[in-house]
């Protein structure tokens, strides 16, 4: 497997040498470059291939999220700062991790498990992709309805009944959340006490809400550990 080609931007010294050590420490990691500022960033893009982005935000000439908007097709991107108000400006970026200095070796690590796991995404078509079986029957004003998994956006859980809100159009079923579940593949979790989303069709999230099909929705306390990992 090649390795993945990092680049620190950071125009913090001590930064660089922890991050630069933890790179030297993974050994499907390497270090293709180290710059002071987005400026020299930019330079290093343009002649050498990056995976990886470790990006500061407070920088001079250039911030670093100002930076990723110049970019017309960045490489992967984890923010390491001690700004933490910016996390939602990220987040909208498609920023892949924000990490608050000063950053632990095991923070560094979840980081980076995170961009395979992303890139493994990428590359293995989903299950709704490939299963023949990637849709369910339900029975919606007074017919039995076939619904394939990749039209559905979400379902919301009502009193007694279900709306499954697909990309043209709502069924209204007579059944429960948890038994809906039940027939759904992986792309579909369980967000709240009355949503279940199709993951694959998030446009936006935080740790409070996320946003898909034009509709904000929130996210249970109860779950949010599990939907943030999962997205």
């Amino acid at each position: 497997m090649p390795k993945i080609k990092c680049l620190i931007i950071d125009d913090e010294p001590i930064a660089q040498r922890i991050l630069e050590g933890y790179i030297a420490d993974l050994h499907d990691l390497t270090l293709v470059g180290k710059c002071n500022n987005a400026l020299e960033a930019r330079e290093v893009l343009r002649k050498e291939t990056v995976n990886l982005m470790l990006l500061d935000i407070e920088m001079p000439k250039l911030k670093g999220l100002s930076f990723v908007r110049t970019l017309t097709n960045p490489p992967a991107v984890i923010i390491t700062t001690a700004h933490r108000e910016f996390a939602l400006e990220g987040y909208e970026l498609e920023i892949l991790d924000y990490l608050l200095k000063p950053i632990s070796f095991e923070r560094f690590l979840k980081a980076i498990n995170r961009y395979k796991k992303n890139q493994i995404i990428q590359a293995t078509p989903t299950t709704s992709e490939t299963d023949p079986n990637n849709f369910l029957y339900v029975k919606s004003d007074r017919k039995t309805v076939k619904i394939n998994f990749t039209d559905i956006l979400y379902i919301e859980g009502m009193s007694n009944y279900i709306k499954i809100h697909a990309e043209d159009q709502v069924y209204v079923v007579y059944a429960s959340l948890s038994k809906i579940l039940l027939d759904l593949d992986i792309s579909f979790i369980r967000i709240h006490k009355s949503f279940i989303i199709n993951k694959y069709k998030v446009q936006a999230f935080t740790n409070d809400y996320l946003e898909l099909g034009g509709k904000q929705l929130p996210i249970g306390k109860s779950y949010q550990r599990e939907v943030v990992q999962q997205l």
